[in-house]
């Protein structure tokens, strides 16, 4: 059964994560804090901690104990990115650990029978971040108030707590124990508990509800609601509810780290959680680090600034293509630049807009031998070797060789290069009559002008699609970008006024039998290859289009049985046929994958791994390896 094999599998992880069972004998007060326990500002840390603590047993991954103090500067390219402090700090109900196993860790434990009940047990005398208790009344409220409160959410509770449309049964055993039930499995609920941005199926319900029309009266939140110039309480209640981004001061936190900055500025600052939950073998409280200082800066300028020395971790805004130059600067600014992988199906990919309006190209893109043809186009190897010193991984956009799911021909499937090939598939659709220039012809007569979008035409991708454009010209095809703002661009495409666009492949390049493929079939009005699709699924037929091509079709049962099932096996079986249809149908162009990612650590930032997976999902980039264990080395 699947609830016994993920019990046994959720607790052996969490013990190889590091998760020690017992506390330390006795705790060690943070320096940083120690005078507002001596004014009585602050309880001692052993009654802001929780009784039994997540204890991270740092020796088990390698690591060396830290020391308290410094402050660790950032760089970010937008105001927006406080967020970043959520997906770095990295505090889950359950989370990934460095070998992408989902264990506990604000939690204490958790149950899963059958794939469908869910118990969760939370630490007896957590506190949020303002020393309230942390307790199932927080569930409650999110549950009750929020998810299910119709001027707070209009569209109902998450598609996440969905399941073919049913909610769940949702209880309150005890002040720190939640149950979630449902009829049929609901294999997305941990995993989305754990992702980079979760689903947060709690809320400081002691905070929020000043702002809630079931709790404050409502002239009281008129009046409040007017004073913020917002137009009702609900939109007021929304400004305040922000866990995700971050920017909410007032809003008591769980993270590491708590923002002390109202927006708008060009400079945040975050200061250690007085009552986070963690603490070393040792008694440390963590994190380590005091404070956190996010300088805002244009994203052109961060790899200079990184360069310069103003950041002691970097990753964020700069790429391979500033390896050289951040390697040039390294001795002078006292930092190393380490290359880590990505877990990206492609570092880059071209989606065929299956979706698009043009009645000329649109029957062109639907077929797959126009799609294979032009892979088998693309000149992988140059690319690499040019662009990526032969670094990178060849192959088209599918899951990586560290994937449990990872067969060959599904990277190599029509990934050669071979033009002769590509040519042959080109003129068995028809597409034989040429311009005096060598261009094909569409059956209009019009060239065969093939405009690539893209929502940032950066040096990178330049430099890349000027190599794909001269291998397709000598197939026939002609290849042109345009590049537009990030709205526009989802915009267009989401309309169907894209014909190809250009984005980073599948997000799950580590995908394993337990991680839902909702990437390979039509599932969100987000994905490039087929908007109009995914908006159908995504809205349950309620607008969008339903998809028509059985291949696509086939794709959108093979998830829903996923879904369905809660078999280990029959999920496995799933994956791979999908796979397998991606291989075929070449949905995508993977132009290159493996890239590595410069990582730039100040010599002083210790723990911060030499080698390491930076990607959105599963790592929330630094946030699987814990940065509340980050210390600085004194001198």
């Amino acid at each position: 059964m699947l609830s016994r094999t993920f019990v046994v599998a959720l607790l052996a992880a969490a013990l190889a994560a590091g998760f020690a069972r017992g506390a330390p004998a006795q705790y060690k007060e943070p320096l940083f804090l120690a005078h507002s326990v001596a004014m009585g500002d602050l309880p001692p840390v052993e009654k802001r901690l929780p009784a039994n603590p997540a204890v991270a047993d740092l020796a088990a991954r390698g690591l060396s104990p830290g020391k308290y103090g410094g402050t660790l500067r950032l760089l970010m390219g937008r105001a927006r990115d406080t967020r970043m402090m959520v997906i770095y700090g990295y505090a889950r109900l359950v989370a990934y650990n460095p070998e992408f196993e989902i264990v506990p860790d604000i939690l204490e434990r958790a149950e899963v029978k059958d794939g469908r009940i869910f118990t969760l047990y939370l630490r007896q005398g957590h506190k949020w971040s303002d020393g309230r208790p942390f307790t199932s009344e927080d569930f409650r409220y999110y549950w009750e108030d929020v998810a299910n409160n119709r001027e707070l959410s209009p569209g109902g509770p998450h598609k996440v707590l969905l399941v073919d449309g049913e909610s769940p049964r949702f209880e309150v055993v005890d002040e720190t124990t939640v149950r979630y039930s449902w009829s049929k499995p609901n294999p997305q609920f941990l995993p989305k508990l754990a992702a980079a941005s979760p689903l947060f199926i709690y809320r400081p319900a002691h905070y929020l509800k000043r702002f809630h029309n079931r709790y404050t009266a409502p002239e009281r939140l008129a009046m409040l609601a007017e004073r913020m110039r917002f137009h009702n309480w609900a939109a007021l209640h929304d400004k305040k509810d922000n866990l995700y981004r971050f920017d909410n001061p007032d809003l008591p936190t769980l993270q590491p780290w708590m923002n002390l900055t109202r927006g708008p500025s060009q400079r945040f600052v975050f200061t250690r959680n007085p009552y986070y939950y963690r603490v070393d073998t040792e008694g440390r409280q963590l994190p380590y680090i005091d404070r956190v200082h996010m300088v805002i800066a244009s994203g052109r300028l961060i790899p200079a600034k990184t360069a310069a020395g103003d950041s002691d971790l970097q990753a964020r805004n700069i790429h391979f293509t500033d390896y050289t130059f951040l390697k040039a600067n390294a001795k002078r600014s006292g930092y190393t630049v380490r290359l880590w992988r990505s877990t990206k199906g492609a570092h880059l990919a071209l989606y065929f807009n299956l979706n698009a309006n043009d009645p000329v190209w649109a029957p062109i893109l639907r077929d797959a031998r126009f799609r294979q043809a032009l892979s088998l186009a693309v000149d992988r190897e140059e690319i690499n070797q040019v662009m990526y010193y032969g670094l990178a991984i060849v192959g088209n956009n599918s899951v990586l060789p560290q994937s449990p799911l990872y067969k060959p021909e599904y990277r190599d499937s029509w990934a050669e290069y071979d033009l002769k090939r590509a040519n042959a598939r080109l003129d068995e659709m028809g597409l034989t009559k040429k311009g005096s220039d060598g261009i094909r012809l569409l059956p209009n007569g019009q060239p065969m002008n093939l405009i690539v979008e893209t929502a940032s035409l950066s040096s990178e991708q330049a430099d890349l699609l000027e190599l794909v454009r001269d291998t397709w010209r000598k197939v026939g095809i002609k290849l042109f970008t345009k590049p537009s703002q990030r709205e526009v661009f989802r915009n267009r495409v989401m309309s169907g006024e894209t014909l190809v666009s250009i984005w980073s492949g599948l997000d799950y390049g580590l995908a394993n039998p337990l991680t839902d493929p909702a990437e390979l079939a039509p599932s969100n009005q987000y994905q490039l290859q087929w908007p109009k699709w995914g908006r159908y699924y995504e809205t349950g037929g309620k607008a969008g289009t339903e998809p028509d091509l059985p291949a696509a079709k086939e794709l959108v049962e093979l998830h829903r049985a996923w879904l369905g099932t809660a078999s280990a096996k029959r999920r496995e079986e799933i994956w791979r046929r999908m796979l397998e249809i991606h291989a075929r149908e070449v949905f995508t162009i993977g132009l290159i994958g493996g890239v590595p990612q410069p990582v730039v650590v100040d010599n002083k930032l210790k723990n911060v791994p030499e080698k390491g997976i930076y990607s959105w999902s599963p790592t929330a980039y630094f946030g699987v390896y814990k940065p509340d264990s980050f210390w600085f080395e004194a001198g």
